[in-house]
């Protein structure tokens, strides 16, 4: 058995059950769906096909009672070393309910697995969590992925199968994606099947099998800013205005605001350098992209505190406060006061 553990990682988890060297409970929680998902596969994919009838027990909280599924716990495996007990959908049932297979964790079976999934929220179950931490057992918490984190995760993930991806490619994927791990996951596995192995991922191909523009997207819009390229700009936002589906609002103004919040934390850092910039806004590596470096030619201090300013209000205003103007005459509006900033507020 796994030693005493009270949280742990996706990893951890992955590494304990390919091993078989796992903990006799497993309580799986918290907003991010997909890890939990995954590791109710993996736990499931423990119990060989054959024996999954005598030796595999699912069950969906909402439609049971804590006394069966610990009745299920306490028996003993058929032909086998172990069971595995799946309880899903454990967010659906009072924390008063869910409390009661405390019981079991107290005292627990050391031939069956016990994996208890919170999908979407954490467990409130203080009487069970006392316990999984007091007994051996393991809390996972899955939490939501950072904004900061999703190009990374992307590019990860792309090289574990063998694919490259450019720069380009790249923020075309986490503007269309987003923090959803299950599309990032989905759509680069879509790529990674119409691709050989060692090809590189480019916004032609991005275009082609995703269905993601490569010349009107967030990316560009935001270098036809850097460059005050207004024709562009405004062309790009008269697309998404078209193709309101694709182009949502509410992903456009936050990727508006990264770029010029960094423009105006990289304008007061001491370090000028492509590194130094990089490391003033929590880039990895030491390349700068142009789009940075136009902007900063672009922009000074008093017009990047003005642009920030019209961020926020539209931001605001998208959300509807204040506000009833359709969100891409809102867009436009932004469009229009960044690339005509003068400086004064």
């Amino acid at each position: 058995m796994a030693q005493s553990a009270t949280t742990s990682d996706f990893d951890s988890i992955v590494l304990q059950i390919n091993s078989r060297n796992t903990a006799p409970v497993y309580l799986l929680h918290g907003e991010e769906g997909y890890y939990i998902d995954e590791l109710l596969k993996r736990f499931e994919a423990m119990v060989p096909e054959a024996d999954r009838d005598f030796n595999l027990y699912t069950f969906y909280a909402p439609e049971t009672t804590p006394d069966t599924i610990m009745d299920a716990c306490r028996r003993y495996p058929m032909m086998s070393d172990r069971q595995v007990v799946l309880v899903k959908e454990a967010q659906a049932v009072p924390a008063a309910q869910l409390n009661r297979l405390h019981l079991y964790v107290s005292s627990s079976t050391a031939s069956t697995i016990l994996v208890i999934a919170c999908r979407g929220e954490k467990c409130k179950a203080k009487d069970l969590l006392k316990q999984i931490g007091a007994n051996g057992g393991v809390i996972f918490d899955s939490v939501p992925l950072k904004e900061s984190a999703v190009a990374p995760t992307i590019s990860k993930y792309i090289k574990s199968k063998g694919l490259n991806i450019e720069q380009k490619g790249l923020a075309m994927l986490r503007d269309y994606i987003g923090a959803d791990l299950s599309r990032i996951y989905n759509e680069v596995d879509k790529l990674a099947v119409a691709l050989s192995s060692g090809a590189t991922i480019t916004p032609e191909v991005i275009e082609k099998h995703i269905g993601v523009s490569k010349d009107y997207n967030n990316f560009e819009l935001v270098n036809a800013l850097a460059l005050k390229d207004a024709r562009r700009a405004f062309t790009i936002v008269n697309h998404f205005c078209r193709d309101p589906k694709k182009n949502p609002v509410m992903v456009t103004i936050p990727t508006i605001w990264n770029y010029f919040s960094n423009l105006l934390v990289m304008l007061y850092s001491p370090d000028k350098s492509d590194a130094g910039l990089c490391a003033a806004i929590g880039r990895k590596g030491t390349w700068l992209p142009s789009d940075y470096k136009e902007g900063l030619r672009s922009y000074n201090a008093w017009k990047l505190i003005e642009i920030i300013h019209a961020i926020r209000e539209a931001d605001c205003r998208s959300k509807g406060v204040k506000s009833r103007m359709d969100p891409y005459d809102i867009l436009h509006d932004l469009i229009f006061r960044i690339l005509t900033a003068q400086g004064r507020l």
